[in-house]
């Protein structure tokens, strides 16, 4: 059976620190790196997910454009124009930081506006500072709900849950693009 090519732009968006970077890395190279350094403008990584549906009997070789997006914590008319183009979004939050989970829903909003209605979920990353912890899953969850988007807490320094929230977000992008 052929795999059927697909190419999807993904944007990760958040404030400064979160950890977009780091959870990008984990996911690609499996690498991760202690040290901070802010993300001027953006960069684009590339990942082959392969899907196999097995009740359609198709395959899907799902190339994500992984686009990591300068941190910011409010929406402007220049980062907006990053948004172009995406098939699919994830929001970061450090869940270390409550203030990186405000000002989520306008991002969200201004990500809708430009692209439609895409598949999206909501990361709450750096779980294993645990002593640290600031925003309790309930709140994630609740944010996710409103949007009908599923969440996950990760850590990038561990890798947990990252692999599976880039599968959940390129699974639900394939889908839409098998419905066209």
């Amino acid at each position: 059976m052929d795999a059927i090519e697909i190419k999807r732009k993904v944007c990760l968006l958040g404030a400064p620190g979160v950890g977009k970077t780091n959870v990008i890395k984990r996911y690609v190279y499996n690498l991760f790196d202690d040290k901070y350094i802010t993300t001027i403008g953006t960069n684009v990584t590339k990942k082959v997910l392969k899907l196999v549906y097995a009740t359609e009997g198709k395959t899907v070789d799902l190339t994500m454009m992984i686009w990591d997006l300068e941190g910011y914590y409010a929406p402007s008319s220049l980062t907006s124009v990053y948004y172009l183009g995406s098939k699919g979004g994830m929001f970061v939050c450090d869940l270390t930081r409550r203030e990186t989970l405000q000002g989520m829903e306008d991002r969200v909003n201004a990500f809708f506006n430009k692209v439609g209605t895409v598949p999206i979920v909501f990361i709450g990353n750096k779980k294993d500072l645990v002593d640290k912890i600031e925003i309790k899953e309930e709140e994630i969850a609740e944010l996710a709900k409103k949007y009908n988007a599923p969440y996950f807490l990760t850590s990038a320094k561990t890798s947990e849950n990252i692999v599976k929230a880039f599968y959940v977000l390129g699974d639900a992008m394939a889908r839409e693009s098998l419905k066209q």
